[in-house]
């Protein structure tokens, strides 16, 4: 499984993604969830993936490079769709192209056709749009009211986002927000891990802020966990205690 959380916000966006990818506990490997295309001053666009690996890789190829695509139908992919609209529907379409050709074999092997999408980004000309594609093709986009999508592994670190998160949250303090959630869900699920990939994109830039991969010795990962599990242990400490317990 996998954990990627984004946020579309007043300033921009944050992207979060681990890259565990696991088939069991003894099959345990490293692939990035997060793809990147980025043309300086024409496009940013930015997808991250949850589900079964081969299916979302059969996806990233078809979206990316066109291919699979009908013989007929004009060649389409994430560098030439002229909005993002119109790159949301593009990632559907391949899901469900790739659930025509691989969705009967996986079932009859037992295995389910799972694969979740976030795709964010912004063209020249076009605001800035964050969309949360399911494994039928149809797809929901971030508003003012749900400025945060998850994928994946979404219950550990899912808390916190709705208590805090909102759209007018500076991306600094969303990076941070980012963190704390990632490290909430990676304590509780082992098939979430390290390293991560972090992207901030300033809204209509046009360019990369901020791309990074976060290793395990990461010095300021290491800062918000500990910080973090310290603030927590001294809140609930601190909280008063049931008047309608009695103390022996």
């Amino acid at each position: 499984m996998t954990y990627c959380v984004g946020f579309w916000l007043q300033e921009g966006a944050v992207l979060m993604a681990d890259t565990r990818t696991n088939a069991g506990v003894d099959n345990i490997a490293v692939f990035s969830k997060m793809h990147v295309v980025e043309n300086p001053g024409e496009r940013v666009i930015a997808l991250m993936t949850a589900g079964n690996l081969a299916v979302t890789q059969s996806v990233m190829t078809r979206v990316m490079e066109g291919v699979g695509a009908a013989a007929d139908a004009p060649e389409m992919t994430l560098h030439t769709v002229p909005t993002m609209f119109d790159a949301a529907r593009l990632v559907g379409d391949a899901i469900r192209d790739v659930y025509k050709s691989d969705g009967p074999a996986l079932e009859a092997q037992n295995f389910k056709f799972e694969a979740s999408f976030i795709l964010m980004g912004q063209i020249a000309g076009r605001r800035m749009r964050m969309f949360h594609i399911y494994s039928a093709g149809n797809f929901i986009e971030a508003t003012t009211d749900t400025p945060f999508f998850q994928i994946g592994e979404n219950k550990y670190g899912k808390p916190i986002l709705d208590r805090v998160a909102l759209h007018g949250t500076p991306l600094e303090d969303a990076v941070k927000l980012a963190f704390i959630s990632m490290d909430s869900t990676i304590r509780s699920n082992l098939s979430v891990g390290m390293p991560l990939d972090l992207l901030v994109y300033r809204r209509d830039a046009l360019r990369i802020d901020l791309q990074r991969r976060i290793e395990e010795s990461d010095e300021y990962f290491h800062t918000i966990r500990t910080r973090w599990s310290d603030a927590l242990r001294s809140a609930y400490r601190d909280l008063p205690a049931p008047p309608f317990f009695a103390r022996r």
